[in-house]
């Protein structure tokens, strides 16, 4: 990720106002709780040619953990404005962007305003993960599938800027030989990656985990099965078991810049790779425009 542009914003009224900065600008005190707790939430849209991707999705995930974290209400028409703005400034880039827009709860031990900011970047080239497809471990996230409704207060499906665990999972994918995590639950159910929604095509129907299980609604996801859904395929939103999983003759890792990422193994066990609708679902992807 290349930083390009950063408009920061003003949250100390709830009109609020954002202002363009240099993004390598020292702007975030030492003692801000997105830095030193992770108290914060973020949403990354992708950007094709300065229009930002599944802003309305983007900004309703932005405002539902918003309000599982009971910080305050975003102005989510002034949100929207500063995410367009930013992806405006990258039209002519030439390449891949996107805009990744956080705030946090704002300044440790002090009655402070929340901390805002919307930074455009270069994304990563996909090409070559959609053309070889990736390889994954599944890993034990530590929780049953029903975490979310048994314990809200451990913020399962909600966009925070706390990453250490999913950070620390690429690092044991990475050990274990491969480049990314499907996450379980302890029952046996599959759940998401860490930075990424799960499809699979298991006998014949597109299917993804749905957000009640601890999961974040995923826009990319959501894109996917309405494009799938116009061209006469079936998808649907359901519980998918890890016996599940082993049946499926399609797997795919969704997230905003990468778009389909098909998975070609799982724990080192060879998944079909099916490049035509790889390259169906990926270029209806490219092709989408808020």
């Amino acid at each position: 990720m290349k930083p390009l542009i950063l408009n920061f914003l003003d949250l100390s009224t709830p009109e609020g106002s954002f202002a363009r900065r240099e993004p390598d600008e020292a702007l975030i005190r030492v003692d801000n709780l997105g830095i030193t707790r992770g108290d914060g939430i973020f949403e990354t849209a992708g950007v094709i040619e300065g229009v930002p991707l599944a802003l309305e999705a983007h900004l309703a995930r932005f405002a539902r953990s918003a309000s599982m974290l009971d910080l305050p209400e975003p102005n989510l028409d002034l949100w929207r404005r500063v995410v367009v703005d930013t992806a405006h400034q990258m039209a002519d880039a030439g390449v891949l962007t996107g805009v990744k827009f956080c705030m946090t709860r704002g300044i440790e031990g002090e009655v402070s305003a929340p901390t805002g900011w919307a930074l455009g970047f270069i994304a990563d080239d996909p090409t070559a993960v959609r053309r070889d497809g990736i390889d994954v471990v599944k890993l034990d996230r530590g929780f049953r599938h029903d975490v979310a409704e048994t314990s809200p207060w451990l913020l399962q499906g909600a966009k925070t800027l706390s990453y250490a665990v999913n950070k620390s999972v690429l690092r044991e994918a990475e050990r274990r030989g491969a480049t990314d995590v499907i996450f379980t639950s302890t029952d046996g159910y599959i759940l998401e990656g860490p930075s990424s929604s799960l499809v699979a095509r298991i006998d014949g129907v597109y299917v993804t985990p749905p957000p009640s299980m601890g999961i974040l609604p995923g826009t990319t996801q959501g894109d996917i099965f309405t494009c799938l859904e116009r061209r006469g395929l079936a998808t649907r939103v359901d519980a998918v078991k890890v016996a599940d999983l082993d049946r499926a003759d399609g797997v795919w890792l969704c997230s905003s810049t990468r778009g389909a990422a098909p998975v070609r193994t799982i724990d080192g066990n060879a998944v079909p790779l099916d490049h035509a609708a790889t390259e169906l679902i990926n270029g209806d992807l490219d092709a989408r425009r808020s």
